[in-house]
């Protein structure tokens, strides 16, 4: 397939192939940060588009040992393979050309330690509906729901490993119930907000597979200080570029 691309530098030695259709935003940034792979870690990404946050972990050192990235949408997956070729991630890094309704017989059930998703923010008939069709797949919830999100999770993970997945804060009591009824259980949640003062604009929660009803609210992560990026965002978006 050929197509017009450009590469977007992550750090030192490492850069990611976007197009208009396949790019990514700050909530990428901010999910990898908080789901924070250990180094023994098998990771899988769904619908990992461009494969952003599996190639932002590959910025550290003590990043997971293997990431699957789940994605249906052929073009995207071209992306990640021109990255991998690019930076020798052959690896570090799987492409799964895969519904993620549909993982039976792509990967072992109960094999991965952590799962991500950014999903689709919008129910299939909330909003404005986007003519694009990438934009329509990544913004609504066209060809996935929350709860395939959470069977494929509940799917992938070991018994106590764990779910990690941004969402806007509407949409809060939907994910907690969703988790719960896959038996990925809510433990952490941290609300993001632009400015100290306003009001959330995403949160990131964590559920872990098989675990006890604890769940912890953390301090919420402001994205705008006084002379611009707060220190906790421009610490993420630099993490291992030195």
């Amino acid at each position: 397939m050929e197509f017009n691309y450009t590469f977007e530098p992550l750090g030192e030695n490492l850069g990611v192939c976007v197009t208009p259709e396949h790019k990514f935003g700050t909530d990428a940034f901010l999910l990898s940060d908080f789901a924070a792979p250990r180094r023994k870690d098998i990771a899988c990404d769904l619908g990992t588009g461009c494969g952003i946050i599996p190639l932002l972990w590959l910025r550290d050192e003590n990043g997971p040992q293997k990431t699957y990235g789940v994605e249906i949408q052929q073009k995207a997956i071209e992306q990640i393979n021109i990255t991998i070729s690019k930076y020798s991630l052959e690896e570090k890094l799987i492409p799964v050309h895969a519904d993620l309704k549909a993982l039976k017989g792509r990967i072992e059930a109960g094999s991965v330690d952590l799962v991500t998703c950014n999903p689709p923010y919008k129910e299939k008939n909330a909003g404005i509906i986007s003519e694009a069709a990438s934009d329509k797949i990544a913004r609504h919830e066209t060809l996935c729901s929350l709860e395939d999100v959470c069977a494929a999770a509940a799917y992938l993970l070991r018994f106590g490993g764990r779910f990690c997945l941004c969402q806007r804060p509407e949409r809060l009591a939907d994910v907690l119930g969703m988790m719960r009824a896959y038996a990925l259980e809510p433990k952490r949640i941290r609300f993001v907000q632009q400015k100290g003062d306003t009001a959330p604009w995403l949160f990131l929660a964590e559920g872990k597979k098989g675990s006890k009803p604890f769940l912890q609210v953390e301090s919420p992560l402001i994205i705008q200080g006084e002379q611009g990026f707060s220190k906790e965002l421009l610490r993420i978006y630099r993490k291992g570029t030195g």
